[in-house]
């Protein structure tokens, strides 16, 4: 048995960018950096970024593009997928990208107001995992 499956918390570096394929599917392109501390050789604190490309599909682009901006706090899932291209040169180069299956939202943003959208966050968190709102159930 095998599997590929990557797990991410950081903040999106850049607006989502939403467009339609031909056949109309929503595709979502987006940067998220994750930061983590560690000394180097003198013993000195620094940070270590480091950037992932994604690509999400469908009603999680969509929702990620209307929910999420630049500097905000993600937790996505997906599959690492390795794309293989020549550059200019003829040069074989490979690019990793996570292709997302499911996000959560992580917190506040800087600057974001706790009330700002709060059904509107409940609806597509309920949405991209599949729940229905409490306050859409008819009973």
């Amino acid at each position: 048995m095998s599997f590929n499956r990557v797990q991410i918390f950081g903040y999106l570096g850049r607006d989502p960018e939403l467009k339609y394929t031909p056949e109309g599917s929503a595709v979502c392109k987006l940067s998220v950096a994750t930061t983590e501390k560690r000394k180097n050789r003198n013993g000195e604190p620094q940070d270590i970024t480091t950037w992932f490309r994604c690509t999400a599909w469908g009603k999680t682009a969509e929702l990620i593009n209307e929910y999420f901006s630049k500097g905000s706090p993600i937790f996505i899932e997906g599959k690492l997928h390795i794309e293989d291209y020549k550059d200019r040169e003829g040069n074989p180069r490979y690019s990793v990208e996570v292709n997302v299956s499911s996000f959560e939202f992580a917190g506040k943003a800087a600057g974001e107001n706790a009330e700002a959208k709060p059904e509107g966050k409940a609806q597509a968190n309920a949405a991209a995992s599949g729940e229905t709102p409490d306050e859409d159930i008819p009973f």
